[in-house]
Parts: structure tokens; sequence; C-alpha cells
């Protein structure tokens, strides 16, 4: 409970730069949840207006549908303003890992639809090389999803599929199985994304590379905010 202050000032600095007539990506987790909560408050309030988001993941639309923000899609609105989304590690290029949530995939495609893609977290979530602290969720067809273990060792990892708490394979919101991959620090992370890219079956992973503009960092020594 004690990073929680610390993601929620993230969020909500980043929520600062919403502004009227902005159509905004509502990303998925417990930190970018707070950025939802104080969207809707200043909706509510009227500190804000004329706002429309596209959120990342099944959960995050009823979410907001029930605090009263304003939905839209990608069809209608191919480009977005600005998107406030979480991660799980970030190394100093502001490359990241995302995908603890399960929703890598949705929201990698909300980050490329986006002029401005922000991420939120407690200091954390820092890191000097990705994969030193997350593993990298790699979303898979179930369809021979044991096929792709010898792959992902072979490329280093540590391999284990997701489950939920009764033993069940975790499913994403596509219906694909997870494959959470420890691969200690990566030492070329453009490379890695590539090689899983390539692979038939592999559907997504939660490599963030080269997709981040800016990032908010809160922590015990105050807020930092890195730009590309």
């Amino acid at each position: 409970m004690k990073f929680e202050p610390w993601k929620k000032q993230a969020a909500e600095a980043a929520v600062e730069l919403i502004q009227p007539g902005m159509v905004i990506g509502l990303g998925h987790g417990s930190t970018a949840r707070y950025a939802l909560l104080k969207l809707a408050e200043l909706l509510r309030s009227g500190k804000l207006w004329d706002i429309q988001g596209v959120p990342c993941s099944k959960k995050v639309e009823e979410e907001a549908k029930t605090l009263g923000i304003p939905l839209t899609t990608l069809e209608e609105h191919p480009e977005l303003d600005l998107t406030i989304d979480g991660a799980d590690e970030i190394d100093p290029d502001l490359n990241v890992i995302k995908g603890g949530g399960g929703a890598m995939l949705r929201e990698k495609v909300v980050a490329q639809a986006t002029r401005h893609q922000v991420i939120v977290a407690d200091h954390t979530k820092f890191s000097p090389r990705l994969g030193t602290s997350a593993p990298v969720p790699v979303e898979v067809l179930p369809f021979g999803w044991c096929t792709h273990l010898r792959f992902l060792e072979g490329l280093g990892a540590r391999v284990s599929l997701r489950r939920n708490p009764d033993g069940s394979p975790f499913l994403t919101d596509q219906g694909n199985y997870v494959l959470d991959c420890w691969f200690g620090p990566i030492p070329e992370v453009q490379s890695l994304a590539r090689k899983l890219e390539s692979r038939a079956g592999i559907v997504g992973h939660g490599l963030f590379v080269d997709l981040v503009d800016e990032v908010f960092l809160a922590g015990p020594s105050g807020l930092r905010r890195l730009t590309r």
C-alpha cells in the first residue's frame, strides 16, 4: 500500500495534460486507474469537458462507463491525442515492459495510434535495463501454444504459462494465452522484439520500443518528468 500515493501522484499529474476536445487512450492497470478516476472527477465537476476515451481493455471500458466517461472507438477516431497508461518496467530510453494485467496487445494498438504516449508509475518501475525486474509477457494463440516454449527458451527465457487462481489458463480479451518470459537484463531490446514478432502464433508481446514520449515517476523524492 505504501506505493499507492506515488502511483496516484504520477497519474494525476499526467491528467493535467488533458485538454477539452481531446480523444484519449485509457490505459489498463492499477496506476492508470488513478488517471481514470481523476478524469471522471474533472468531468463531473465541469473543470474538463468534451472528452472521449478509447479503453485499452474490457475491464477499463466497464469502469469508464460506470464513471460516466464518454467513450469512442479507434474506428471512429483512428488517431488519438494522448494516452495515459502504466508500465511494469521502464528503462532510461523510455522503452517499457507492459502486460502484467494481460492487456498489452490492445494497449500497443492504442499506443501506435497515439500522438503522445504517457506512462505513469512509481519510482520502483524504473530500471537500468528492461528485464531486470519484470518478465516479458508474450501473447500466443491457444492453438499450438506449447510449441513456443522451446523457441522462447532458446532466446534465453525462463517461461511459464500464466494461470488463474483456479489453475486454468489466463485468457486475454482476445481469448489468447500469455507466456511470462523471464529473460533477465535484456541487452538488445529492439532485436528481441523483432524476433518475437517474426514467430507465427505469437500475436503480441509486452516490449514497447520507441512508443513512449513521456514518463511521470513519483517516489520519496517527489515527482520526476522524463521526456524522449
